[in-house]
């Protein structure tokens, strides 16, 4: 499954409850080499948009390392603020949603669990972000609260991976875009679209995290492992 990490690595995944979550959580579950696979979500009290909540469950898991941070948390409709298909749909409130659960809930979970990663040797962190938030691709317009939030973190990501490879210059953190996966956030937008299973995106997403060297720590990719532009 991953088999750029040492045998019997320890794996995180937040969102675990997720259509994706669940399906890397069960994924690394069933991988042999795999020594331990911890899940984090609401059930368990971790709330993205409490730091608090974020802080308590990286104390509760105690110091260990984890060779593997997956991060499968995010939003597309929030609190009934869908995507916008103009300009004057910006609700303030809407887009300060997609930016708390798509862009500063990542970063705290960076903030709180990077330091789990090992120093010693290779790691992994990857978050899901998306295609649209890629500013070079963008071709057609509209979600614009959704599209900035995801390309913030993105920038995240990039600026993370540098502070972190100070320190754990094996470490290789990655934004990820998952594919149009049948979940429930692509449901009202999938028609006449191919959409993934979320056990072909979680398989094939973490084939290509695995897949990176350190020195494109902080990159974009699909879960091809084809590049996607900024």
């Amino acid at each position: 499954m991953l088999p750029s990490l040492q045998t019997g690595y320890r794996a995180l995944v937040f969102g675990a409850t997720g259509g994706i979550g669940s399906a890397v959580l069960q994924a690394l579950q069933a991988d042999e080499r795999c020594g331990e696979a911890v899940g984090l979500s609401r059930r368990d009290g971790f709330d993205l948009e409490d730091e608090t909540s974020i802080a308590a469950a990286a104390e509760r898991l105690g110091s260990g390392e984890f060779d593997l941070l997956f991060d499968a948390t995010g939003g597309l409709q929030l609190d009934g603020y869908g995507p916008e298909k103009a300009l004057r749909a910006i609700e303030p409130a809407g887009m300060a949603r997609q930016f708390a659960v798509n862009a500063i809930g990542p970063a705290l979970i960076l903030k709180h669990f990077v330091s789990r990663l090992p120093r010693g040797r290779r790691s992994l962190f990857g978050t899901l972000s998306a295609r649209v938030g890629s500013i070079g691709d963008n071709h057609l317009g509209g979600w614009i609260s959704y599209r900035a939030a995801k390309a913030a973190l993105n920038q995240i990501v990039r600026t993370a991976a540098i502070e972190v490879a100070r320190q754990r210059p094996e470490a290789v953190l990655a934004a990820l875009h998952p594919g149009t996966v049948a979940t429930r956030l692509s449901e009202p937008f999938a028609a006449h679209h191919d959409r993934l299973s979320p056990d072909d995106s979680a398989a094939a997403l973490l084939s290509a995290l695995d897949a990176l060297p350190a020195e494109r720590s902080g990159c974009f990719v699909a879960y091809d492992g084809k590049p996607i532009e900024w």
